[in-house]
């Protein structure tokens, strides 16, 4: 009697999986400092409201203590490893180029927090107070990366719609004496006064928009680490 001896095929599916690779070098030497360096240079930039022209704003002292209390909350919550850009395995030229991007990370804070914050008078204090707030609670909460960009994106959100939606609007576009603008428009005039607010032209706010979406698209390329591995 023969038997049959049949053999069970056993169908095995491996999945492969590849391990997870950081951004290209072309991605974080050469896009990502392009980008912060844009936030660099139009952070500060403003319209003159006569004549357009370009009037350049150098940051308060303020704005460098909040991009430092920032980088700490990155460095805080894993969104930037420190180790994994600056080691000791690494060579001095790979220190020295992810110590510029960081660098330029730092300025581009730096301008951003000029962009947002007022020039001056109370709404400088204001908006300052409700950034120190925000900026000293998040050190002692828990944050993970995407809890930490999404909590930042609300924030730098709504202090531009404060500065360039609601404050920007309370103030007249048209130039000439006092006198003419307080008749063309005296509540403007007298919140301009009261508040203290400069005046600029209506590009100034579309620039400034331009200048948060690409931060906050550096932020979206920016890597944990600069380790491929």
């Amino acid at each position: 009697m023969d038997e049959a001896l049949e053999k069970p095929e056993i169908v095995t599916d491996i999945a492969l999986v590849e391990p997870r690779v950081g951004p290209s070098a072309s991605v974080i030497y050469l896009v990502l400092p392009a980008i912060l360096l844009a936030v660099t240079l139009l952070g500060g930039l403003r319209l003159g409201v006569a004549d357009n022209a370009f009037i350049f704003l150098k940051p308060a002292l303020t704005c460098l203590v909040f991009a430092a209390v920032t980088m700490v909350l990155f460095v805080r919550s894993g969104m930037v490893a420190v180790d994994g850009w600056l080691a000791s395995e690494n060579s001095g030229l790979r220190n020295a180029a992810n110590a510029a991007v960081l660098l330029t990370l730092f300025t581009a804070l730096v301008q951003l927090y000029n962009s947002l914050l007022p020039e001056q008078g109370l709404p400088f204090w204001i908006v300052g107070f409700c950034f120190f707030w925000t900026l000293w609670n998040n050190l002692f909460a828990e944050f993970d990366p995407k809890r930490l960009l999404r909590s930042m994106a609300a924030l730098f959100a709504m202090a531009f719609a404060v500065r360039w939606l609601f404050l920007a609007n309370l103030t007249p576009e048209t130039s000439g004496s006092w006198i003419e603008r307080i008749l063309q428009n005296p509540t403007q005039e007298a919140f301009t006064w009261l508040l203290d607010i400069p005046r600029y032209s209506a590009g100034t706010g579309y620039i400034q928009f331009f200048t948060l979406a690409l931060f906050l698209l550096g932020l979206y390329l920016l890597p944990r680490s600069a380790s491929r591995d």
